[in-house]
Order: structure tokens, then sequence, then C-alpha cells
């Protein structure tokens, strides 16, 4: 066993076991995370498709070895998995990966889900994946660069990476934390923290140290009072990366 401290706050494993239960509940805490996920998919989707277009194969995602890191209660894993990936989710919150098993079964799906941290899973499973996906989870470790770098020790060469997280801009905020947590309620009050909120050009950075290059960027807009959302161009907020491995 190595001595090495593990990159988790075991603050934030503890605020999301506590909402474990809520997870699949389509009006519950994770309503928003539900209302977006297509978005990521349909992200994931398009680059994927352009990717295989420049390799000349046309498979999408059917049996692309997938790993979605920080899979939380496996809202994304389940998405992929039902479009053909053989999908691997870790997390280190057992509630959540129990909440996960537990819907997976249920709906008659095969994912390896597994505890373990992004660096322990890049050491033991180097190069391994055609996707990596990462998704508002960044924000919620103590060292992000190291599971960027954990990411792109998972990934095979040639292979495309997602990470979404948040802007640390006034903008992000006003909408993600005093209208989202504050007044809406529409997460936790206390879910996120505007200090570790993390900007386009510092994740990039992150990225490309690492030999993975950012190849698209895109911001997620969610209206909370109409439920609207949808890809922008303005990273402001949320935004998701696609990087691909050199």
């Amino acid at each position: 066993m190595s001595n090495t401290p593990l990159n988790v706050n075991e603050d934030e494993i503890a605020k999301f076991e506590q909402v474990a239960s809520q997870w699949w509940d389509l009006s519950g805490d994770f309503k928003p995370l539900h209302q977006i996920n297509p978005l990521r998919v349909q992200f994931i989707c398009q680059h994927l498709a352009l990717h295989q277009k420049d390799d000349n194969t046309t498979s999408g995602l059917f049996n692309k070895k997938v790993i979605d890191v920080g899979c939380g209660g496996g809202i994304l894993s389940e998405s992929l998995a039902k479009l053909g990936a053989e999908v691997t989710g870790i997390d280190m919150g057992s509630e959540p990966l129990n909440v996960a098993k537990l819907h997976a079964l249920e709906s008659n799906l095969s994912i390896n889900y597994q505890k373990i941290t992004a660096e322990e899973k890049a050491t033991e499973s180097s190069e391994s994946f055609d996707v990596v996906t990462c998704m508002e989870m960044l924000e919620h470790v103590p060292d992000p660069a190291s599971v960027v770098n954990a990411c792109a020790q998972l990934v095979k060469p040639g292979g495309l990476v997602f990470f979404s997280t948040l802007n640390k801009s006034i903008k992000s905020y006003l909408l993600a934390i005093l209208a989202a947590e504050k007044l809406f309620k529409l997460v936790p009050d206390g879910t996120h923290d505007h200090d570790k909120f993390i900007r386009p050009s510092q994740l990039i950075t992150w990225a490309e140290a690492v030999d993975l290059k950012c190849i698209d960027a895109s911001g997620i807009h969610y209206n909370p009072i109409t439920e609207n959302h949808k890809l922008i161009d303005s990273l402001d907020v949320n935004y998701i990366l696609c990087c691909r491995k050199l």
C-alpha cells in the first residue's frame, strides 16, 4: 500500500453521501444534472463522430472502452452504456456508488463501478480507455491538476478526454451559488465553493502539460426559471472541454 495521501476531500465526499438517495429523483437535488446530461452526451458523441471521421471509423460509442471519473450515482455512465460503450465508473463515495450499482441493475445495464481514485486507477490501467469523462468533479478535489494528469494516463494515445467544471468568474458566483443554491434551491446549500472553481485557461494549461490538446470548448447554459438548457459559446459559468491525447 502506498503512503501517498489520497487526492480526496472527505467533507465533499460526506456531502454527496448524505444526498445519495436522491441521485435518480428527477425532481430532487440532482435535477439540474439530469437536465444537462443530454447536452454532455451530445457534446461527447459529436466529437467522437468527428474523431472517427478522421480515422475512417463510424462505430460511435459502440464497444468503446470508456471511464467516467467521479461518476457519482451514474447518470452519465448509464447514458454512455446505453449507447453501447463498455463503461467503467469510478468514485470515492460509497453511497453514490451503491446507488449507481443498484440503478444499473434495475436498468439491466452492465457497468463496472469501482471505489478508487483517478490516480490509483491510472497506475492500475494506464492507456486502457478510448474515452475518459470527468464531469463536475475537478472542483471537488484538493488537487485538480493531479486528476487531469490521471485522466491523461488513463486514455489511449489518440483518444479523447472530456472535462466539465465551473469557471472562476463573478457570473459563476452569481448563478451557480447565489441563484442556484441560495435563491432557487436547485442544489443543496454548500454544494459549490467558488474558490475551487477553475478558469478554462488554467484547465487547458494543466491538460497541455500532460499531452492533452484541447480541440474544443463549449459553455453549458442553464436557465433555472424556464429550465432551458443549451450549449453556447460563452464559457462564463459551466463549460465543457474536449481534449485529444497526443
